[in-house]
């Protein structure tokens, strides 16, 4: 299992997009597959300003999975960062709420320094599998300061595709970080 997304056989170790792509995921989990009521929440997290909401996903991320990250060994907990202007028109970024509050409820400390997304990318939500691939391309960079661990988390709102975290994964690894892990609070059923 990588991604954490049902599959359709018990004997199947990974999910049909996984098994056709390399990734720089080591393994992933979600809470809950991204339909309502969930979906409505997130949205509303997410574009009408409810913060408040990332304390309340946060601890269930905690309740669920603090002993998963202490098996992963995390080290550092790792938000997926939004372009400045993304987050200047949003004023904050959802990732970066939920990291900072699993930070707290786990005491792993949180890492806004490390990943950068460089370049403005056109909203992954309207776009196919291959679309977001190639939208991300160049989308993330790592501060070269960065001493990484060997053990990191990724956090986001939705897993889709994929095509996020794996390219940031992609980019925590070429800077030296062993495995990267990551924790969403849904997972889509694919595109």
């Amino acid at each position: 299992m990588r991604c954490g997304k049902p599959v359709r056989d018990e004997s199947y170790e990974f999910c049909e997009d996984c098994s056709r792509q390399e990734s720089g995921i080591t393994c992933g989990l979600n809470l809950w597959l991204h339909r309502e009521p969930v979906a409505g929440a997130l949205y509303r997290f997410k574009y009408h300003n409810r913060r408040n909401y990332g304390k309340i996903f946060a601890g269930e991320l905690a309740a669920r999975y603090a002993d998963q990250l202490r098996r992963w060994e995390a080290e550092e907990i790792i938000p997926v960062p939004l372009h400045r202007s993304r987050r200047r028109k949003r004023g904050f970024n959802q990732a970066e709420i939920l990291a900072r509050e699993l930070g707290a409820a786990t005491g792993i400390p949180v890492r806004t320094d490390v990943l950068f997304r460089v370049k403005k990318t056109s909203p992954q939500k309207s776009l196919g599998k291959k679309e977001r691939q190639a939208n991300l391309k160049g989308a993330f960079a790592v501060s070269g300061a960065w001493n990484p661990g060997k053990n990191v988390v990724l956090i986001d709102d939705i897993y889709t595709t994929g095509a996020t975290l794996d390219r940031a994964a992609k980019m925590l690894r070429k800077a030296g970080a062993r495995n990267v892990y990551f924790l969403t609070i849904s997972i889509g059923q694919g595109i």
